[in-house]
């Protein structure tokens, strides 16, 4: 069975959904930091539940863990 990605709280996420961060993450290789709150819109599913794709205004093609966002 496949296992579906699922946010911090345990709400399943799909394709185009709408997340929030709960934390301030750094982003590797950049001088970047998303702050805690920031919406990001139109998620995409990765093979790994627990990583989400999506681009935000300051970083483009960013992958993100599960553990740090919220369905919106």
């Amino acid at each position: 069975m496949v296992e579906k990605a699922k946010d911090s709280n345990g709400a399943a996420l799909n394709d185009g959904d709408s997340v929030t961060l709960i934390k301030d993450l750094k982003v590797k290789g950049t001088s970047e930091t998303l702050k805690r709150g920031t919406m990001v819109k139109n998620i995409r599913l990765t093979e790994n539940p627990e990583e989400i794709e999506c681009n935000t205004r300051q970083v483009k093609g960013l992958v993100l863990k599960t553990a740090f966002l919220k369905k919106a």
